[in-house]
C-alpha cells in the first residue's frame, strides 16, 4: 500500500473470557457496517475450531469467520482465518495455513512455529487491506493469559503488529463482569493498556438503572468508557464456534425425535443445526454417561479423531444402541467421520489421526476407508436418491478414501456425474460425506419424510441465520454509543457522516 493510499479502518474485540461474545460482535458490526454500505471484512487472526466451512478459494476456515463473512454480503476467503487448529487430541492439533493442512503439531512444537503462522496472519492481513475499506477483528481466549503471551499472534501480539485499537468484551451472565475487565487490563503491559479504547458488556438482562454505578465507577477506575451495553437476546441462533448448544427441553410440538452423540473430537456439529431449530424435532446431543433415548433418528456427525471416537461410542453403549434403534425401525445418518465409522474398518497407517493403527467400524455397510494426506474440500450440490430426488447442496471436508459394495447405492448424485455416500438396501441407514446435509428445505424436508415425519412444515436454516444477523445488528445501532460508532467508523459510513454534520 502506497503512502498517499488511505489506511482501512481496523477495529479488534477481545474477550476476557472465551464465549463473553466476541464472534457475535463481530458478526454483528460486520452486518451493521455492511448495511450502511461499507465494504467490511471480518478477520481472525488464529482460530482453534472444529466447525469449519469451505471457502471460495478451495481452503477451509473456522465456521465462526463464515458466518461473519456472511454477514458482510461475502463469500467465505482463507484470508478471514488464515491460522485454524483442529485438535486432534488434548494436546496435539492439525495446523491449517491459509485453507491447507500445513502440520500436525503438539502445543510445544506450536509455540515454536507460531512465528511462522504470524507470517501468514500477515500475508492475509495485507491482502485483506488493499481490498476493503474496513476490517473487523476478532481475538482467541483472552489477551490477559499470561502463559500465552510470548509469541502471541492471537491477542495483543497481532494487534500490536498492526496497530489496531482494541475494545474488550465480557459477559455478565458469568458474574463478576467488573473483575473481568479490571482485571484483564491490569495483566496487559502499558502499550497494550493504551490500545485499548473501552468496554463493551455483553448479555444483559435486568434494569440498566441498577447497572449505572458500576458503569460509572469502571470508566473513572479504568479511564476508559463503557461503549455499550447488549441485551441478553433470546433465540437469537447463529453458527456456534465449537461449542456444542445445551438441550432446552422438549418441543411441545415436536413430531421427530432426533438424537446425536457428543463426540469428544466432534466436527461441524452445525449440521445438526437445522433439526435443532426445527419447529417439529425435538433434537438433542447426548453427552457422556448420559442414558441414550429412544428416538427416530440417530444422527452420527463428523470427527476430528474417528478411531478414538469409534472406541468412545463403544464404551458409552452407542453400539449397542444402534442396533437396538435399528431392529426398531428407526433410521441412522452417517455424515462424514460417521459415515466412516458405520463401514466396516477404517485404517489410518499414516497416523494422520494420531498413533498408526486400524480400528473396526460397526459395519452396518460394506466399505473400508483409508485415511489418506490429501484433505478433498469442495462445496458440492446434487440431489438425494429419496423420493422426489430433492436437491441438497453443502460441502466436503475429509482425508478419507471410502470402497466398498455399499457405495453401488450410493445416497446422492452429485453434480458432474460423482456419486457419494451409501443407502443401505432396507432404507434405514444414509451414509454421506456431505456436510450441511439438512440446511436446503427440500433435502430438510425429504429427510424428515424418511425418518418418519410426512408432512414437517418447511424450515429454512438460512433465513433464520439471515433473521438473526439483522437483529444483532439491531441491537448494535440501539445499544452500542452512537458517538462512538460516527468517530470509528464516519469515515467509511455515510450514515454517520450524516449525523455528525448534523
Amino acid at each position: 500500500m502506497s503512502d498517499s493510499t488511505p489506511k482501512p479502518l481496523a477495529l479488534m474485540v477481545q474477550g476476557c473470557t472465551s464465549d463473553a461474545g466476541k464472534s457475535v460482535l463481530v458478526a454483528g458490526l460486520c452486518r451493521l457496517l455492511y448495511r450502511r454500505g461499507v465494504r467490511v471484512a471480518p478477520f481472525k487472526p488464529q482460530n482453534m475450531a472444529l466447525n469449519s466451512a469451505v471457502t471460495v478459494d478451495g481452503g477451509e476456515i473456522g465456521r465462526a469467520q463464515a458466518l461473519q463473512a456472511q454477514a458482510a454480503g461475502l463469500a467465505p476467503h482463507s484470508d478471514f482465518n488464515p491460522v485454524l487448529l483442529k485438535p486432534t487430541s488434548d494436546s496435539a492439533a492439525q495446523v491449517i495455513l491459509h485453507g491447507r493442512v500445513a502440520a500436525d503439531l503438539d502445543a510445544r512444537a506450536y509455540h515454536l512455529y507460531k512465528p511462522r503462522a504470524m507470517q501468514a496472519v500477515l500475508a492475509s492481513w495485507a491482502r485483506l487491506t488493499q481490498q476493503y475499506d474496513c476490517l473487523v477483528v476478532e481475538g482467541a481466549g483472552s489477551p490477559a493469559e499470561i502463559n500465552l503471551r510470548d509469541r502471541d499472534i492471537a491477542n495483543m501480539g497481532f494487534a500490536e503488529a498492526v496497530d489496531c485499537p482494541v475494545i474488550l468484551v465480557a459477559d455478565i451472565e458469568r458474574g463478576g463482569v467488573f473483575a473481568h475487565l479490571v482485571g484483564t487490563l491490569e495483566l496487559l503491559s502499558e502499550s497494550e493498556r493504551a490500545r485499548v479504547i473501552g468496554f463493551v458488556i455483553n448479555r444483559f438482562r435486568g434494569d440498566i438503572g441498577l447497572l449505572e454505578p458500576g458503569l460509572r465507577w469502571l470508566a473513572e477506575r479504568t479511564g476508559k468508557p463503557v461503549l455499550g451495553v447488549l441485551p441478553w437476546l433470546h433465540g437469537l441462533h447463529l453458527d456456534a464456534e465449537d461449542a456444542l448448544p445445551v438441550h432446552a427441553g422438549a418441543k411441545p410440538g415436536a413430531r421427530l425425535r432426533a438424537i446425536a452423540p457428543a463426540l469428544p473430537r466432534i466436527s461441524n456439529a452445525t449440521d445438526c443445526d437445522a433439526l435443532r431449530l426445527h419447529p417439529e424435532v425435538d433434537f438433542r446431543f447426548v453427552g457422556p454417561g448420559e442414558p441414550i433415548p429412544a428416538a427416530d433418528l440417530i444422527v452420527l456427525p463428523g470427527s476430528k479423531n474417528v478411531r478414538a471416537d469409534l472406541a468412545w461410542l463403544r464404551m458409552q453403549g452407542w453400539e449397542a444402541a444402534l442396533l437396538r434403534h435399528l431392529r426398531y425401525g428407526g433410521r441412522v445418518v452417517g455424515i462424514c467421520g460417521g459415515m466412516q465409522m458405520l463401514g466396516r474398518t477404517v485404517h489410518d497407517q499414516l497416523g494422520m489421526e494420531g498413533e498408526a493403527g486400524r480400528a473396526e467400524g460397526f459395519g452396518l455397510l460394506d466399505f473400508e476407508t483409508t485415511l489418506a494426506p490429501e484433505k478433498r474440500l469442495a462445496n458440492v450440490a446434487g440431489k438425494l436418491n429419496l423420493p422426489g430426488a430433492p436437491q441438497a447442496a453443502g460441502y466436503e471436508i475429509h482425508l478419507g478414501v471410502s470402497e466398498g459394495p455399499a457405495l453401488s447405492r450410493p445416497s446422492l448424485q452429485l453434480e458432474g456425474g460423482r456419486s457419494d455416500g451409501a443407502l443401505s438396501a432396507d432404507g434405514r441407514i444414509l451414509a454421506t460425506y456431505l456436510h450441511g446435509l439438512f440446511d436446503q428445505p427440500p433435502a430438510l424436508q425429504a429427510l424428515l419424510a424418511w425418518a418418519g415425519h410426512e408432512d414437517a412444515t418447511p424450515f429454512d436454516l438460512a433465513a433464520v441465520r439471515e433473521k438473526a444477523l439483522e437483529r444483532l445488528a439491531d441491537a448494535l445501532e440501539a445499544h452500542l454509543d452512537a458517538d462512538w460508532l460516527a468517530r470509528t467508523f464516519g469515515a467509511a459510513m455515510p450514515a454517520f457522516r450524516d449525523r455528525m454534520r448534523r
